[in-house]
Formats: C-alpha cells, sequence, structure tokens
C-alpha cells in the first residue's frame, strides 16, 4: 500500500518515503540531495528534506508525523537515483510512523493519477 501527497511524495506502509516519477519528471535532472538527520522527529507537512534539479530545488516533505530512522546515503554520491529509480532505489528516508492512521487523509494510486493527468 503505497499513498500519496498532492505535493508529489509517497509512502510506503513500511514508511519509506520519495518522490513520484511524476515529481522526478517534472524536477529534471536531480543533482543534489540534502537528507534529513536519523532520528529527526517530523510532524506531517514539515520539510524533511531539499532536492534540487538544474531547474529548481524542491523542498521535500514529511507525509506523516514521526522520526526519521534511516536515509539513501546513495543519493550523495548518485542523486540521479531519483530520476532512473525513484519508487525503488531513489528512496529519500524511512519514517517509524507515530499515528499510522494520518495515512488515510493521503490518495491512493487511483486519486493521485486524476491529480496528474
Amino acid at each position: 500500500m503505497t499513498k500519496f501527497t498532492k505535493d508529489h511524495e509517497y509512502i510506503t506502509a513500511d514508511g519509506t518515503v520519495g518522490i513520484t516519477p511524476y515529481a522526478q519528471e517534472q524536477l529534471g535532472d536531480i543533482v543534489y540531495v540534502e537528507l534529513p538527520k536519523v532520528g529527526q522527529k517530523l510532524k506531517q507537512g514539515d520539510e524533511a528534506a531539499v532536492v534540487e534539479s538544474v531547474k529548481a530545488a524542491s523542498e521535500i516533505y514529511a507525509p506523516a508525523s514521526g522520526t526519521v530512522t534511516a536515509v539513501n546515503d546513495g543519493l550523495s554520491g548518485e542523486p540521479g537515483l531519483i530520476n532512473s529509480t525513484p519508487e525503488t532505489d531513489g528512496w529519500i528516508f524511512k519514517l517509524a510512523l507515530d499515528n499510522p492512521a494520518e495515512l488515510d487523509g493521503l490518495m491512493d494510486a487511483d486519486a493521485y493519477a486524476k491529480l496528474t493527468e
């Protein structure tokens, strides 16, 4: 079960967060990622990370409240993973959710597809 935000982040059932294929297409080639710190507490909607592309810098927001348990260190050396495989190797961080019910307020794949039509 993957859920989506109106800001084009995704979160999986295990708390893995990244940006959607649609978002990375809009940004273009990603050249830098500023990752959150492991142990950082985030509230739903807090700025968690920054992705910079050749076009713009874009904030990545926490889709749910929780504590950062892992970051994708591979992005430091190869930020383009977000372009090539945003939903697998290009994940950005993982959250231990404070309140899994917050995910109920996010979009499912069908609703997100309608948003990006």
